[in-house]
């Protein structure tokens, strides 16, 4: 990383690339929060690192099979239903 914080030049080249008209102030404000962004990174930097466990164990269960609903007791709190199936609002 680079020891001076970006300035506005750097701010409108990155707006350029991304085709994005900044103004001359914009450009300014965003320079001071960049500079504050890279700040934190650089303090994140600073934080110990902590020992993982080395082996990761799978806490997951087997699946089993077990009985479920039936179609028509699985609609009997159904709001709406058509045809045997949920019935939702429509997206569009």
């Amino acid at each position: 990383m680079s020891d001076t914080p970006p300035g506005p030049d750097e701010v409108r080249y990155v707006a350029r690339l991304a085709r994005v008209g900044v103004s001359d102030a914009e450009a300014e404000r965003f320079a001071g929060q960049f500079a504050d962004i890279l700040g934190y990174f650089e303090t994140l930097d600073e934080v110990p690192e902590v020992e993982r466990e080395a082996d990761l164990v799978n806490v997951m269960r087997e699946d089993e099979v077990r009985t479920s609903l039936d179609q028509a007791d699985a609609l009997d709190n159904a709001p709406e239903t058509e045809d045997g199936y949920f019935k939702g609002p429509n997206v569009s």
